[in-house]
């Protein structure tokens, strides 16, 4: 799903006027075209079709194919795994939940582990339906992924009270 806040609507319009005051004809195209985007998507279901449509539009400006785009992406070898906790709560996350905040030496010690992997990349986030903690961790084979997803695993026990 796609949300606009109030604000970046407003952000968005108050550029494009700008924008058209001053004669940038690129940025004025390029609001507008944020703000048709807008009115593409819908908010308040996350309408895949109308998700399509937009990356479909993007494509289109970008001069792309579909299997272009599709080259971009890699699917890396994962792992997840859940691990029991006496408080979920006692985990907490930014916003899009990559990140730990608390224990913050909990954070320090994933990026670590994840440094150490070939293409590493790892995180944790509490469940929103029971009293774990998910294990996300991907790099460049299954074995690095498995044992990256292991030590994280290992580090949230010790630092955020696994049982």
């Amino acid at each position: 799903t796609l949300l606009f806040s109030d604000s970046a609507v407003s952000a968005i319009a108050a550029a494009r006027q700008r924008a058209e005051a001053s004669g940038d004809a690129g940025k004025a195209a390029s609001a507008a075209r944020l703000l048709a985007a807008k009115q593409l998507v819908n908010q308040a279901i996350g309408d895949a079709i109308s998700a399509i449509l937009l990356v479909e539009a993007i494509l289109l400006l970008r001069g792309w194919s579909i299997e272009r785009w599709d080259a971009m992406y890699e699917d890396l070898p994962s792992r997840q795994a859940k691990l029991g906790v006496a408080d979920r709560a006692a985990l907490r996350v930014n916003e899009d939940e990559t990140r730990t905040l608390e224990p913050a030496e909990l954070q320090r010690e994933i990026d670590a582990l994840a440094a150490a992997h070939s293409r590493g990349r790892a995180f944790v986030r509490p469940s929103g339906t029971e009293d774990v903690v998910r294990v996300y961790a991907e790099a460049a084979t299954q074995q690095a992924a498995d044992e990256l997803a292991r030590k994280v695993g290992q580090a949230t026990w010790r630092l955020a009270g696994g049982v």
